[in-house]
């Protein structure tokens, strides 16, 4: 398998994007890895980590899609850019999967101009699967698209669930729409368009929710707009950041309590790796043609690791393929 990587795209590249790389390498085999973007930028940190291995190739680019760029003009401008040449390497079938930390904007705008979306669905989507008390929900959309029409929460839903049950074997998965309550009328006409747009189709569809309820594991599948997805993600993060700074200052405080912690070590650190949202590393882009990864812009190495390591479990499960194929003959009334 060969994976694309945009080395120039997030706030700690190329650096944090070349090192994720070379300890993605040294944890897992079965992938080679093309960095795309400066080439000398590159080779100086592959050299400084003394790294020489054939795993790691580069694909030199001598522009950058930067986060103050307007997304469309940036797409149609900047040919040479680490982003633009890595989607046209993914659509020339010269890599299986591509990963970027870059402008959000402009890689939305790319998957629709380069790589195209799937037959009947109007909208790309981020859907990474957030935690909860049972295992985990899909947060679908998490960032992409803001403002949505009525139709965009229904095909969310639709390829929400034929994702949940093809890569997690859930036969039924329940799909909640994201609401200010849990009264069928509550929310604006959209959402109230959206409601009834799901409550007619086949799909296993709750009903409203709270945010509340989506820890709690009351559904598999959340929908919502990318305004809102981006705000309950960020949010998530940043709880789980609170919770472990304020139980480090509880368990610090004196001796008793710092001999309670050896007690609970093992348990907290399972609980902090299921909250750190570094170690999900990117999320899949649902609803185009190919395989891509959206990376949190200020990734760190570590983070860009754990993205390489769940793209490739990602793309060798061929689930864009069984999403492509079921969504083809999947009709409103039938999913």
């Amino acid at each position: 398998m060969n994976i694309l990587v945009d080395a120039m795209g997030g706030d700690n590249a190329p650096r944090a994007i070349v090192e994720g790389c070379i300890k993605a390498v040294d944890e897992q085999e079965g992938f080679d890895i093309l960095l795309i973007g400066d080439e000398k930028e590159i080779d100086k940190i592959l050299k400084d980590n003394k790294f020489n291995s054939s795993r790691i190739g580069i694909y030199h680019t001598d522009e950058v899609i930067t986060n103050d760029d307007i997304p469309t003009k940036a797409i149609k401008t900047k040919k040479n850019s680490s982003m633009v040449m890595g989607l046209n390497l993914l659509k020339e079938d010269k890599g299986d999967v591509f990963i970027s930390a870059g402008n959000s904007g402009a890689l939305m705008t790319g998957l629709t101009f380069i790589l195209g979306r799937l037959e009947g669905i109007d909208r790309p989507a981020l859907a990474p699967v957030i935690p909860t008390k049972v295992g985990g929900a899909l947060l679908i959309d998490a960032g992409f698209n803001t403002v949505c029409k009525p139709i965009n929460y229904l095909q969310f839903g639709i390829i929400g669930s034929i994702y949940m049950r093809e890569m997690f074997k859930i036969e039924n998965p329940s799909v909640g729409l994201i609401n200010v309550g849990s009264e069928e009328k509550k929310g604006n006409e959209t959402i109230k368009q959206a409601y009834n747009m799901l409550s007619n189709s086949n799909l296993n569809f709750v009903g409203n929710i709270e945010g509340r309820e989506i820890p709690e594991g009351k559904i598999n599948i959340a929908v919502c707009d990318g305004f809102v997805g981006n705000v309950l993600l960020k949010f998530l993060e940043g709880v789980g950041s609170f919770i472990f700074d304020n139980l480090k200052e509880v368990y610090s405080k004196n001796v008793i309590s710092k001999l309670a912690s050896l007690l609970v070590k093992g348990e907290l650190k399972k609980f902090k790796k299921r909250m750190d949202y570094e170690e999900y590393g990117g999320v899949p882009v649902l609803g185009i043609n190919g395989n891509v990864f959206k990376c949190h812009g200020s990734s760190s190495s570590k983070s860009i690791k754990n993205a390489i390591i769940q793209a490739y479990n990602f793309t060798r499960s061929s689930i864009m393929e069984q999403i492509k194929r079921k969504i083809t003959y999947a009709e409103v009334g039938n999913v």
